[in-house]
């Protein structure tokens, strides 16, 4: 029953069409950057690599897939929590909305599983739309550019990392990159929880992490002891697999803080969702 109710519930989202405004955007944003920068790329990588050219000597095919995809994570991956909230903040909202919400909790499974089945299919819609953003950085990068080592610059410096080296770097890259979209997940899902309308919760998340972007940035010490607690200074943690040597701490203490807001919200979505009231 329990896996049927999160089937029925991964129809529902493929049933709307806002669900597809993520992979059109996605489509649409990451061909245009793969076409300008067929177009005029070499500009682009000279002038990163402009003040190192005096005591460093480029070879080999420096525009590759490898940089591409990497270059389309890196500017994607702040935007798509946009394309992620506009189907998670309904899951339980939209209901409301349409009157459906009591049908619903009259069925014979209990308010939490029912829940938790919206939780499972909003998690997995947002795994397609990152799985969608890989294949076309990353494959359709490839083809269109071939493979090579890729190049990062960091606050150290630049490091090449060899493309034997790259293949486990973006599979936990995107996995993490995973954990930080579901915790936006989590947080729509939860808002949705408290609202009759889908509006409200799509606009609160966005208006939730631009606010801790805020402050993440502000370089004020009173904000500096919560910075590090905020799940928006840990979204970017997916970049830590391309450091050399690898910054374990770091990662293993974004994935705790990631986990750990997604573990509360999923809480307080389940407290909200078991006390709602049907009757008024």
């Amino acid at each position: 029953m329990f896996w049927k109710s999160t089937y029925n519930e991964f129809i529902k989202i493929a049933a709307k069409p806002r669900s597809y405004i993520g992979l059109g955007a996605i489509t649409l944003i990451v061909g245009i950057i793969l076409f300008a920068m067929k177009a005029d790329g070499m500009n682009f990588i000279s002038f990163v690599t402009a003040p190192f050219e005096q005591s460093l000597s480029f070879e080999g095919n420096i525009l590759n897939g490898n940089l591409i995809a990497f270059i389309i994570l890196q500017m994607l991956i702040i935007h798509v929590p946009l394309l992620i909230a506009l189907v998670t903040g309904d899951l339980v909202s939209g209901e409301g909305a349409m009157g459906t919400i009591r049908l619903l909790l009259t069925k014979p499974v209990s308010r939490t599983k029912i829940l938790f089945s919206k939780y499972l299919a909003g998690c997995a819609y947002t795994f397609i739309i990152l799985l969608w953003m890989g294949f076309m950085a990353l494959i359709v990068g490839k083809w269109m550019f071939g493979s090579g080592d890729l190049m990062v610059l960091n606050s150290d410096g630049l490091i090449v990392l060899q493309e034997h080296d790259l293949g486990w770097r973006f599979a936990l890259g995107f996995s993490v990159a995973f954990l930080s979209l579901t915790t936006v997940a989590t947080l729509s899902l939860t808002l949705s929880c408290f609202s009759e309308n889908s509006i409200g919760p799509i606009v609160s998340t966005m208006a939730i992490i631009i606010l801790f972007n805020i402050i993440g940035a502000l370089d004020v010490p009173v904000l500096q002891k919560i910075q590090p607690y905020l799940f928006t200074t840990h979204m970017m943690a997916w970049r830590s697999f391309f450091e050399d040597p690898l910054p374990t701490e770091k990662i293993i203490n974004s994935i705790v803080i990631l986990l750990v807001h997604i573990v509360g919200l999923l809480g307080i979505a389940m407290y909200k969702f078991n006390k709602k009231d049907i009757l008024s």
